[in-house]
């Protein structure tokens, strides 16, 4: 009887030790503690207290996507899918649904399908649409601070453009749109816009007189036409086509891009280089959905964004290029003009906006 006793002993000391190696080993190895079954011994829940002590941002950062809302969001786009922008917004959505471990996902409404530019930026201000890529033209009349930016002839070169909208004084006009009830992402790259016309070419000011030119909804852009001779006609990018080929209007102008993908080119075969405006684009979301966001996922767009509009500034350069050699290969004329009687005919309505006078100076400053 006294052997079994100390057979019995000695059995539950090696029990006991084995149970407090199986405890050592499950808070190195096995599961967290909210993955085991409810029976546990008390070694196996002083190891997890004791990983826990010893880890708690790893423990905090691995619940933080549970604890994440989730977000199905709607961003508006006015150009064709082959454009470079809109390719560029497809890339911000995929790379936010990946940045976001897919907490965030974009769904991308091409060739105008939820509004015009002015109608999706009332959209995002009110709160009813959650983003759009917009050009600055269109903004300025909800948003004035960005007007400056849609000034003929302000930048010098597209490098000193860049320098002056990712330094100090473009981030500060970003910060700005908060009081309209938007977040600005990033600026994008919308190339050098110029006119083109249906029945006869710009070669001088003077030729404008009376045409009636198409331009967006923007009183510089309206100004700009009317100090030029011509009469600003505000329309909706996706009647521009037909605009041209009734009559409506006899010119319009963007860029080389806009004007092949658009098909612009078909029914307005002259194209001036006047250079007249270099707006950027810029891709602006809802403050009322931003503040719902966690600060990761906010982290994340701002990321996406970034990366998005590095691709699309290069992509968009490229395809200046090769749009304009195609449309020259379709027969359209390319016209060079002296583009300082542009200049020097549009100066005066510089006056017309004090407001910007110290900002102006800021941008001149830069090289």
């Amino acid at each position: 009887m006294k052997k079994k006793s100390v057979a019995l002993g000695i059995a539950l000391i090696a029990a006991a030790a084995l149970t407090a190696c199986s405890g050592g080993e499950t808070a190195e190895t096995q599961a967290p503690a909210e993955t085991q079954a409810p029976a546990e011994t008390q070694a196996a829940s002083e190891a997890e207290s004791e990983s826990e002590a010893e880890a708690p941002a790893e423990e905090e950062s691995a619940q933080a996507p549970a604890d994440e809302k989730t977000f199905e969001l709607k961003l508006a786009e006015n150009q064709p899918k082959d454009n470079p922008i809109s390719q560029g917004m497809q890339m911000f959505a995929d790379l936010v649904e990946e940045k976001t471990n897919g907490t965030v996902k974009i769904e991308v409404y091409l060739d105008g399908m939820l509004g015009t530019e002015n109608e999706t930026i009332d959209q995002v201000h009110a709160g009813t649409l959650d983003l759009a890529r917009i050009n600055t033209s269109a903004l300025s009349s909800t948003a004035d601070e960005v007007g400056v930016f849609t000034l003929p002839y302000i930048f010098t070169s597209t490098e000193q453009k860049y320098k002056v909208l990712d330094g100090e004084i473009g981030q500060n006009i970003i910060k700005s749109l908060e009081n309209y009830n938007m977040i600005g992402l990033e600026y994008w790259e919308s190339g050098s816009r110029n006119f083109y016309t249906t029945e006869k070419p710009i070669t001088c000011v003077a030729d404008m007189k009376g045409m009636k030119i198409r331009v967006q909804e923007s009183d510089i852009a309206i100004k700009m036409i009317e100090m030029l001779g011509a009469a600003a006609t505000p329309m909706s990018y996706n009647e521009v086509y037909q605009g041209l080929q009734t009559g409506v209007i006899d010119g319009a102008e963007n860029d080389f891009v806009s004007y092949y993908t658009s098909g612009h080119y078909e029914v307005a075969k002259y194209y001036t280089l006047d250079g007249h405006m270099a707006p950027p684009a810029l891709l602006i979301m809802s403050k009322t959905v931003w503040d719902e966001m966690s600060e990761n996922q906010q982290n994340a767009i701002r990321e996406a964004a970034k990366e998005a509009a590095v691709w699309q500034r290069k992509a968009m350069d490229d395809y200046q290029e090769e749009s304009r050699k195609l449309v020259e290969e379709k027969g359209c004329q390319i016209i060079e003009v002296d583009a300082k009687e542009f200049q020097d005919a549009v100066a005066p309505m510089y006056e017309d906006y004090p407001q910007y006078k110290e900002v102006i100076d800021q941008i001149r400053a830069v090289e």
